[in-house]
């Protein structure tokens, strides 16, 4: 081919440390959203969505060629935590949880989990943040040692 084409659709899931909920105010939630937004812009990843509950996140992420997933997350969190250690009070405090999950997602299935992701608020009423993070490894048959997804 002459050109280098790509489409490559990751759901991204994070945590803040020991699930804290920084996030509760829905004012500095939004404006988190924007800025992984922003950041994930810059390192020529397209989010289609990022939305979130007071201790996590999801990205639907149309993820560059150009750059690692290992380090565009990595960035994005960093970019993240020292943005928000600059606010007022206990977002001084604020940390992410050092893992995350990445989860490939096909053309056919962007509408589902984007929807999905939109509805985070709403699902985690019935939900625990530990239970998706479960289910979702489970459904991507992805093998892990629970004793080491928490910190």
């Amino acid at each position: 081919m002459a050109q280098s084409l790509c489409k490559i659709l990751v759901h991204f899931v994070f945590s803040t440390k020991q699930r804290c909920p920084f996030l509760h105010e829905t004012d500095i939630r939004l404006e988190m959203q924007a800025y992984l937004a922003g950041i994930f812009k810059q390192w020529d990843s397209h989010p289609l969505i990022v939305n979130g509950t007071s201790d996590h996140m999801h990205a639907l992420v149309n993820l560059s060629r150009k750059f690692p997933l290992m380090e565009v997350i990595k960035e994005v969190k960093r970019g993240s935590s020292v943005w928000i250690r600059n606010k007022e009070g206990m977002l001084s405090k604020f940390h992410w949880q050092d893992g995350y999950g990445a989860f490939s997602v096909s053309q056919s299935q962007t509408d589902v989990v984007r929807e999905y992701i939109s509805r985070q608020e709403e699902h985690h009423q019935k939900i625990s943040f530990q239970e998706e993070l479960l289910e979702l490894l489970r459904r991507h048959e992805i093998e892990f040692k629970e004793e080491f997804l928490w910190d």
